[in-house]
């Protein structure tokens, strides 16, 4: 078998719905199947869509397993010669899984590869390629200085943005929500580290990878990525997404000495008291937006969508992706059903 696709879904079956919608296309021409595995939603998500997706296969945790943990039960159940990580909110085209196990076959060197994510507004996400998070690295982001100097090799090391958007390069870390893996390498350096809950894994793996004398690619390959869907923003958040940092620096970087390390714990329990604060003053502000955009699958296939997204990402716009066989409009931060009561 080719490729084997793995989503972690938690709270999220419209997005999801959709997500399954564009994976099943996209995979239509390939060797191929599909896992969802379910961290115990309260939304009734396997009930909802396992009778619309009878070729995916659902496993149902009990209880919250974390992103790692359950990424895990299905590569262990995955017979592809490539394992694709993909969030349940994000939209793909029809040939990107095809394109990318195709580069996979031409380098086999390559480890695993990630992609061109873009927001549901049309806008580059930094994290589609990344530096790893060494001491030095971290501090020029918490600083703040990768915002001021992006384009310094010196500076802006976090998030590369000197390379080119629209370029294939090589790059440290692949982000979790589009994650392609070749099962040989993952046979070689281990799984997902359990360890990390959510967030870091990614960067953990990643580090793996390279480590194990495999190379991470970045493909500007669009894909949209409704960053934020899976998780709310709350202090639980920041505190999940900052303790990750700290246990991949002390597994990856013992050796520094104490007071950086001291100093790192530091900054970072400060960014996320200023975040907690910044996302709790800014809860209530409603965006106001100039037009909307409303695309639909009965006339554009998602590659077309996601490929005019991100040519005419335009401020103050926003996007919306109409499934014309569900009825269901989803759009950064909310869904619609055609014909929904109040």
């Amino acid at each position: 078998m080719k490729l084997s696709v793995v989503i972690v879904n938690y709270n999220i079956k419209y997005f999801l719905e959709q997500c399954l919608d564009s994976v099943i296309r996209a995979v239509s021409n390939i060797e191929s199947e599909v896992f969802v595995v379910d961290n115990a939603s309260s939304d009734h998500s396997i009930d909802y869509l396992a009778p619309k997706f009878p070729q995916v296969v659902f496993i149902a945790n009990k209880e919250n397993a974390g992103f790692s943990k359950a990424n895990n039960q299905a590569i262990r159940l995955a017979k592809g010669e490539y394992i694709l990580l993909l969030n349940p909110d994000t939209l793909i085209g029809e040939n990107t899984p095809e394109r990318i196990c195709r580069f996979m076959d031409e380098h086999p060197e390559a480890g695993g590869a990630g992609v061109k994510m873009i927001d549901g507004y049309g806008r580059f996400l930094p994290e589609s390629k990344r530096g790893f998070p060494s001491p030095w690295n971290s501090f020029c982001k918490m600083l703040g200085l990768t915002r001021l100097f992006p384009q310094s090799k010196m500076f802006g090391k976090y998030y590369l943005r000197y390379l080119p958007e629209n370029e294939i390069n090589e790059v440290d870390v692949l982000a979790g929500a589009f994650m392609m893996l070749r099962k040989k390498t993952l046979d070689e350096i281990g799984l997902l580290d359990e360890s990390f809950f959510m967030y870091g894994e990614d960067i953990d793996l990643s580090y793996r990878i390279r480590k194990g004398g495999y190379k991470n690619y970045y493909l500007p390959e669009p894909v949209i990525h409704y960053k934020g869907e899976c998780t709310k923003k709350d202090f639980k958040y920041v505190k999940n997404f900052y303790e990750a940092m700290l246990i991949f620096y002390r597994k990856h970087y013992p050796d520094a000495c104490f007071i950086y390390r001291w100093l790192i714990r530091l900054a970072v329990n400060m960014l996320a008291v200023l975040s907690v604060i910044g996302k709790l003053s800014g809860r209530n502000v409603r965006k106001i937006y100039h037009s909307e955009h409303i695309y639909t699958t009965e006339n554009l296939s998602y590659r077309e969508i996601i490929e005019d997204m991100d040519r005419h990402s335009r401020p103050k716009v926003l996007f919306k992706i109409m499934n014309h066989q569900t009825g269901i409009t989803i759009a950064p931060g909310e869904v619609s059903i055609k014909n929904e009561t109040p």
